[in-house]
């Protein structure tokens, strides 16, 4: 259905190009940088993984409570939805591991990725953009990202003076949840010192549901949905010596989240991260050299699953040593490039709180890799492709030591067959080590109510991608579609097996025993968009459609597919004022694994309006967004808890903010 919805985009948009012949409209609209990628292109120079930027007035626009609330409408990705406090993105069908979560360009070193209860620690609030990259990523950023990558740009370590000091103060309150916030940040410069501070609060209650608890059971409750408060705060400092040569600096943060999980148990998970990370830059070291770039980020996670009775169940922890060293060398024969060696060391636990009890065991995980991307042009044509080669070994107290040799390559064209007009291919081949929890889980995860069992037999994955694209990059009016396949040997997903067992792994009536298996996968999907005058003052609009399918090979669907969906949205600016109203619509979802239970259909319906006042130097922005106007009982496949726990009803969000 969704590759027909696309086909149908592709021919309306070739019978209305002639309508852009606003070439001239390019110089409304700015060119984002994407910091994600070694040549620092826009989105549309991406070839090797296709991305998008949010940033300005529309990421703040969309932020939500969560990172998979923020960028759930955005094409090709869906959110986990475990709650308002934890939602991680999903691209294109795949989640946990194989979607890896950047801060400023370094890994998040949470453990959002081992289950859908675990928050994403990293903050939109204060972000100066957010990137998302699908398809492949594994070149660049590592083997856990496959599925595609998000990085969450602050940009707490500066890398360039501030002629005056500049910040952003913003306060809001939604009537769903009584949710107040509060979140700013401010940069600045003392000589050759550039500085930058960030901070963000979040208060909500549990938040109102349209109809009942439990689906199609009146008799479940109403109202409020309990277990759904949270509470957080997120404060950053950073600074850095900046010079003609380049610049070296470093920052501190962190992160306090207390948030509800609204399963039967009604649990509560307290998450606190620190991390410092160091980075640095050199222009022009030595001949033939055009950048040394160097980070590191050292990061100690930890978080407790609550009880009713505010007692810990389990605690998981994770330390991490993450280094990244990358060169960019001078065009050789028309080729720019850029080359370097990563490494992650961590320490990973999930155990009762007196230590004897291990849902996973303590594990030592290192990794190293080498990787190396070129880009050429040649007339029309950009030619880019990349090689990455990883060692990974896994090291569990008292059990068996895992080590992989993994391979990555990609190669991807992109021809501009007219001005303004693109068409590209992508080809990948990514390897992707069995994660931590994958191999060596064997106990009770009381917020997702399962009795987690691994594998320490896992073979690697190995995922094989082809994309197809075509866009219009030019005028008023712009356009692309993709198309996109990727077989997986040796996938590995946790398949509910109907039995159930008690916290010691014996039969029982307390948790859903989950097994990790391996066995073949097949992804494919197709999206779509179309969107006129996206930054330009008078009239804007927006049409897009996406939808994947993941299917084992040997017969039955993967677990938790997200729904096929289209959507449109009209905005309207002038001077100092905008508007926008948005629908999406998500097709019922009855594609599904074992145990798993259909998804209803749903529409949702947004509106924003905005007006800036200027006073002097500074402008303050008073807005209001609307969430759910009609106030549509939401549940979204992608979800573990969707039987028991739909999305937030009708939302009004009141807010104003600063700009000095």
């Amino acid at each position: 259905m969704i590759a027909k919805r696309t086909l149908l985009a592709t021919a309306v948009l070739s019978t209305f190009s002639s309508l852009s012949m606003a070439q001239s409209a390019d110089s409304v609209l700015p060119k984002v940088v994407v910091t994600a990628n070694p040549f620092r292109t826009s989105e549309a120079d991406q070839i090797l993984t296709p991305a998008k930027v949010l940033s300005g007035d529309e990421l703040r626009d969309k932020v939500g409570s969560s990172l998979g609330e923020t960028l759930s409408q955005e094409l090709g990705v869906s959110a986990s939805a475990f709650g308002a406090g934890a939602s991680r993105p999903i691209i294109r069908g795949l989640e946990g591991s194989r979607v890896k979560m950047l801060e400023n360009g370094m890994a998040v070193s949470d453990v959002s990725g081992l289950s859908n209860d675990h928050a994403v620690a990293a903050e939109g609030a204060v972000a100066r953009q957010i990137e998302i990259l699908r398809g492949p990523a594994a070149l660049l950023y590592g083997s856990g990202a496959i599925g595609g990558l998000v990085n969450v740009v602050n940009e707490r370590i500066p890398t360039a003076l501030e002629k005056e000091w500049t910040g952003q103060v913003e306060t809001r309150y939604s009537t769903v949840d009584s949710g107040k916030s509060a979140s700013g940040t401010i940069d600045g410069a003392v000589g050759q010192f550039g500085l930058h501070a960030d901070g963000n609060g979040r208060n909500t209650d549990d938040y109102k549901i349209p109809g009942s608890r439990v689906a199609g059971d009146p008799e479940s409750g109403s109202g409020r949905l309990s277990h759904s408060a949270t509470k957080e705060r997120n404060a950053g400092i950073g600074g850095s010596y900046i010079a003609d040569w380049g610049f070296a600096g470093i920052s501190a943060s962190h992160l306090s989240n207390l948030y509800g999980i609204p399963s039967a148990e009604g649990s509560r998970i307290d998450q606190k991260q620190t991390r410092y990370d160091f980075d640095s830059l050199v222009r022009k070291p030595f001949e033939g050299i055009e950048s040394f770039k160097f980070k590191a980020g050292y990061t100690s996670y930890k978080h407790a699953e609550l009880n009713e009775e505010n007692d810990p169940e389990v605690i998981f922890k994770n330390r991490s040593l993450e280094t990244r060293a990358e060169m960019t060398h001078n065009p050789i024969a028309g080729m720019r490039g850029t080359f370097g060696v990563q490494t992650e060391n961590t320490h990973f636990s999930g155990l009762s709180p007196d230590g004897v009890a291990e849902t996973v065991p303590v594990t030592h995980s290192k990794s190293t890799a080498g990787f190396l991307v070129e880009e050429k042009t040649i007339g029309p044509v950009v030619l880019s492709g990349g090689l990455r080669l990883e060692s990974v070994k896994r090291t569990p107290d008292g059990g068996v030591e895992r080590s992989f040799d993994l391979k990555s390559g990609s190669f991807g064209g992109q021809w501009a067959f007219t001005p303004g007009y693109a068409a590209g291919v992508t080809l990948s081949y990514a390897e992707r080590a069995p994660a931590t929890e994958e191999l060596y889980s064997h106990g009770p995860h009381d917020a997702t109510v399962t009795y987690d069992i691994g594998n320490p037999d896992f073979k690697k994955e190995a995922s094989r991608n082809v994309e197809l694209s075509v866009q219009k990059t030019k005028g008023l009016l712009r356009w692309k579609a993709n198309v996109f396949e990727n077989k997986v040997r040796n996938f590995i997903y946790g398949q509910m097996t109907g039995n159930l067992l008690d916290d010691e792994g014996n039969p029982g009536e307390e948790l859903r025993e989950r097994v990790f298996t391996q066995a073949d996968a097949t992804i494919r999907g197709a999206e779509g968009e179309i969107t006129y005058n996206a930054q330009g003052s008078g009239w804007s609009g927006r049409l897009f459609a996406d939808g994947s399918r993941g299917s084992l090979d040997h017969g039955g669907s993967l677990p938790l597919q997200p729904s096929n969906r289209v959507g449109a949205s009209v905005g309207y600016r002038y001077a100092d004022l905008r508007a926008g109203l948005s629908v999406v619509h998500a097709d019922g979802q009855d594609r599904l694994a074992a145990f798993e239970t259909t998804t209803p259909s749903y529409t949702q319906l947004n509106a924003n309006i905005s007006y800036t006042q200027r006073l002097g130097q500074q402008e303050l922005t008073w807005f209001l967004l609307a969430k759910n106007l009609t106030n549509e009982e939401i549940r979204v496949s992608t979800s573990v808890l969707k039987d028991i726990s739909p999305l937030p009803g009708r939302n009004f969000v009141f807010g104003v903010r600063a700009h000095f």
